[in-house]
């Protein structure tokens, strides 16, 4: 299974190492995962649970959980960033790249944007550029365990490099278009890319 590893280095280095890994107005939180959510955490079945990929699609295309599960896995090792200023290294997640499912779906050529849609409701906006080229996953297992409701199970969308809010916990649909709109949070203003290396937390931020 092939894994993409997040920012990596030996032992003698890490302490140094990992104050570069830090963006600014972050703080470490060690091998703690906060929960946080604007919803009621939803308990869903597996075995009905299933994600679509639509929209600006050649051919849209739903999985069922065992069919997700029967695709080429793929893995992310690194950090995540939450926009309430924590972090997290080294997180392990295991499920299947965005660029698979996007492959068996064929987007459009005037396809610039993805709207994550969650069984809750909660939407988030992205432009494709963040969920192509190996930056993006729908995983179901972090740290080798499956993922627990309070923090998306059992699957979720995985964009490490951005901020947290961005990777949709409960997600079950893709949404592929031509031009951006706001998702839940954005539309309450937060920011539309949400880039923590550049403190993008909300509207009007660089």
């Amino acid at each position: 299974m092939p894994v993409t590893r997040g920012f990596t280095g030996k032992r003698r280095a890490e302490a140094a190492g990992r104050s570069e890994r830090l963006p600014p107005g972050q703080y470490d939180v060690g091998r703690d995962w906060p929960t946080l959510t604007a919803e009621v955490t939803p308990h869903l079945d597996p075995e009905h649970w299933s994600l679509s990929v639509d929209g600006l699609v050649s051919t849209p295309t739903t999985w069922s959980w065992r069919e997700l599960r029967d695709l080429p896995g793929s893995a992310y090792a690194g950090d995540i960033h939450c926009v309430t200023t924590w972090s997290r290294f080294d997180v392990a997640f295991r499920g299947v790249s965005v660029d698979t499912l996007l492959e068996a779906a064929g987007p459009l050529p005037e396809a610039g944007y993805v709207m994550a849609h969650a069984t809750t409701g909660y939407t988030t906006n992205l432009p494709i550029d963040d969920v192509v080229g190996g930056k993006a996953w729908v995983v179901w297992e972090a740290d080798g365990k499956p993922l627990s409701d309070e923090h998306g199970g059992p699957v979720r969308l995985l964009v490490p490099h951005l901020y947290f809010w961005k990777s949709a916990k409960w997600v079950t649909r893709l949404e592929l278009m031509a031009r951006d709109r706001p998702g839940f949070w954005e539309s309450n203003g937060y920011h539309d890319r949400g880039d923590p290396w550049l403190e993008q937390r909300y509207q009007g931020d660089p």
